[in-house]
């Protein structure tokens, strides 16, 4: 079925569709950061950290600041949780906007299922407090039973680990310049050669003599002076603007999961290939053998050993000159090899040079 599967995502690679531009690169300057804060999680129904003095100590400091002193000594923390708040925030967001969280448990709480975020400040790498966090949490999954001595647990998924949905509401913009000296710089997610030069020319087909590659990542674009003070239009413009994309030839293959993915620019050379297998089964048997009961003799325990060896017929072929992955795969599926053998004939053609493509194993 894989290999099917496989084939098929191979011969429709070809018919794919171009790209957009904003699909296909980011405008330098107007990236997402990262945020990251402490907080502390309540309503844990005993299900909190086991009176960790972090988690304590922060329970006080929070209840001190809103005008009661206690004595961390005196805090059961049982209904609470001390967790790490992160979130990524998206450029040109104002003042005001939300953004999603995810909170995680950093002691040893047992779940932070019906568990409220009180208020956490995230902050950006300099330290500047950029949003503010809180709400309660949908955390996927579940934690049952009594556990210990005599008793049984049932987990499913990650109960440790919940996400706010627009639980953070920015309290500071990030500046992004996006013109510089009357050009844009747009960014490859993939950085390529080829792409690069396919971009520039599909916007100097629309903008002549606008746009540069400058590196395998980097297209610069001038701004025409009919869009001066619209740049925004303008950036939308070019990014509807559509790009065939180029890809190196890669294969890759993650032995945990069975998967296997290619690029349509694999090439094979001619190669030949033998797929057999040999089963060794070894059986014991446990007889008992009892002797008469006037022989005066004691009952022994005989085992019996059975070994098999089954070979299956191999094929040696020679598969002709293979110009694409996907002839490669119709061919090793004609000679019916799983999806593991077949990892294994990957790597067994990249190490005798006729896989013409970078072989990556997960």
């Amino acid at each position: 079925m894989l290999l099917r599967l496989f084939i098929a995502l191979m011969v429709l690679a070809p018919t794919l569709r171009a790209s957009r531009v904003k699909d296909l690169s980011f405008v330098s300057g107007g990236r997402s950061n990262q945020l990251i804060g402490y907080g502390i999680v309540v309503g844990l129904a005993g299900d909190g950290d086991s009176n960790a003095v972090t988690t304590l100590r922060s329970v006080a400091n929070i209840l001190q600041r809103n005008g009661l002193t206690v004595d961390p000594t005196q805090i059961k923390a049982k209904n609470s949780a001390a967790v790490m708040v992160t979130a990524d925030i998206p450029p040109f967001l104002k003042p005001g906007a939300r953004i999603d969280v995810t909170v995680s448990s950093m002691g040893d709480a047992k779940s932070l299922q019906g568990g409220v975020l009180l208020q956490a400040p995230l902050m950006g790498a300099d330290g500047r407090v950029y949003a503010v966090a809180q709400g309660g949490l949908a955390v996927g999954g579940f934690i049952g039973g009594a556990g210990g001595a005599g008793g049984a647990t049932v987990q499913k998924n990650h109960p440790t680990v919940g996400v706010i949905s627009s639980g953070a509401i920015v309290e500071r913009e990030i500046q992004a310049e996006t013109v510089r000296d009357g050009a844009i710089s747009f960014q490859l997610f993939n950085p390529d050669f080829t792409s690069a030069s396919r971009l520039a020319d599909a916007v100097n087909a629309a903008f002549p003599d606008a746009a540069t590659a400058i590196d395998a990542a980097s297209i610069s674009v001038l701004v025409p002076p009919a869009y001066f003070g619209r740049e925004v239009t303008f950036l939308a413009d070019v990014g509807t603007i559509e790009v065939r994309p180029d890809s190196i030839a890669r294969v890759v293959i993650n032995e945990r999961t069975g998967t296997i993915v290619a690029t349509s620019s694999v090439r094979v050379s001619q190669v030949a290939i033998s797929h057999g297998a040999l089963t060794v089964s070894i059986a014991s048997t446990l007889n008992v053998s009892q002797p008469n009961a006037l022989a005066g003799g004691q009952t022994a325990v005989t085992p019996t050993t059975q070994t098999k060896v089954t070979e299956t017929k191999g094929k040696f072929s020679v598969v002709e000159e293979v110009p694409t992955i996907d002839r490669l795969a119709g061919a090793l599926n004609a000679l019916g090899v799983t999806t593991r053998e077949m990892m294994a004939i990957m790597q067994a053609l990249k190490s005798a040079g006729a896989l013409q493509a970078e072989l990556v194993i997960n």
